[in-house]
């Protein structure tokens, strides 16, 4: 019984295989269309955990405020009404917004030196607040992160980030060490892990560039450097959530008390990382729901393609139909016979149609610079819909030849 139907199937092979070039043609619709399917879902999960990546720098439960820099006369026209975001500003909403349970801050530096004994390096500099780096997902590679007592006494101490640490302190012996940022030395205390990100902004949110910086307490900043006239005491706030279904209500209530605060003037911005990130995939959803169609009209034509060869097959044979009939062969047979033919085209259709889209999927993300990652579910319902439409067509034609009448086929030429 097992050897028979091998035979049966080698035979339905077989009978493609004669007309080679015409099952080919007739793949294509199937290959592209399943392709299509197996590559729009490996671009789109890849761009949907980049972008969960990238706004989890940001803080998937953060409300992030930051200051909106302005020069020359519209400063002082601002400052006579708003001294700009502040630390008094973090500490009112700290106590004010419902469910703020953490509020870190981030003064920017302007830098001329940031050096060692060893090199010297463009990175930037910050001032912050010890919750900084909890806030941000930031970890630590070496050593220790910024504490309360650093920032209470305005310690000269530094955490730098990954590449900055590479680049003062080749041999990796940054711990322990002296930094000088413009004229300010200070004692490296801890080193952060690698978190090269793949963009510098998010959805025109620009994001820390944190492996390049030294981060230092946001009180040592304030005391030992110098700023411009008028210019914001901090750069930006970060508060943290404790509630993801409060983030809605919290930025409304952040949003009131600053302008408030700052008398109605415009110069801050509030900036919510999750709705960036629905914003995001609310645009990947048109991208695949446009994909979603290219392949399906791919599937369709690739079932058209699939009903057309069966019924020239069936009008080709039909005296071999008439034969068969003639000599036994029931309708349910000659049904089975085209259903398995249908099915063998069906099964390469869906085979090459992964392996194109595979292929599709990493020539994409080479080309636009975006990333791949797979999920089993969509490929499986990819192939299942492809044989489903496959086997859909072919059951047409499948009866049609089962319905010829033996006698009349016999005298077909």
């Amino acid at each position: 019984m097992k050897q028979t139907s091998i035979r049966l199937w080698r035979e339905a092979l077989e009978e493609l295989w004669r007309r080679r070039l015409r099952t080919a043609l007739t793949l294509l619709g199937l290959i592209f269309g399943v392709g299509a399917i197996v590559a729009m879902q490996a671009v789109g999960e890849g761009s949907r955990r980049e972008a969960l990546r990238l706004v989890q720098s940001l803080g998937l439960q953060n409300l992030i405020v930051e200051s909106l820099p302005v020069e020359g006369d519209l400063l002082q026209e601002r400052r006579a009404r708003s001294l700009g975001l502040s630390r008094r500003d973090a500490d009112a909403l700290r106590h004010s917004v419902p469910g703020v349970d953490a509020v870190a801050a981030e003064k920017r530096l302007r830098t001329f030196a940031v050096s060692s004994d060893q090199h010297s390096s463009d990175a930037g500099a910050s001032g912050i607040l010890p919750d900084y780096f909890e806030l941000t997902h930031l970890q630590l590679a070496k050593g220790r992160a910024l504490s309360t007592e650093d920032q209470d006494r305005g310690a000269a101490v530094a955490v730098l980030g990954h590449q900055v640490a590479a680049r003062l302190f080749p041999q990796g012996d940054a711990l322990g060490q002296l930094v000088k940022v413009n004229h300010v030395w200070l004692e490296v205390v801890g080193v952060l892990a690698d978190r090269d990100l793949s963009r510098a902004q998010f959805e025109g949110v620009k994001l820390g560039l944190d492996s390049n910086r030294v981060f230092m307490p946001l009180s040592t900043a304030l005391q030992r450097f110098r700023f411009q006239p008028m210019e914001d005491e901090l750069d930006r706030l970060l508060l943290r959530v404790n509630d993801p279904e409060q983030l809605a209500a919290s930025a409304q209530v952040a949003q009131a008390m600053l302008a408030q605060r700052h008398a109605g003037v415009d110069d801050f911005n509030l900036i919510v990382p999750a709705q960036l990130y629905q914003q995001n995939q609310q645009t990947q959803r048109i991208f695949r729901i446009v994909m979603a169609a290219i392949a399906a009209v791919s599937l369709l034509v690739g079932g058209i393609g699939i009903m057309n060869i069966m019924l020239a097959n069936v009008l080709e044979r039909q005296r071999e139909i008439g034969l068969l009939r003639a000599l036994g062969a029931r309708r349910s047979d000659i049904v089975a016979q085209f259903m398995r033919e249908t099915t063998v085209v069906c099964a390469l259709g869906a085979f090459s149609g992964v392996v194109f889209g595979i292929v599709l999927a990493y020539v994409i993300a080479a080309l636009a610079q975006w990333q791949v990652a797979w999920a089993p579910l969509p490929i499986l319902l990819a192939t299942v819909v492809c044989a489903g439409v496959g086997i859909g067509f072919g059951v047409y034609p499948a009866r049609r030849a089962a319905a010829l009448d033996p006698i009349a086929a016999l005298r077909t030429d």
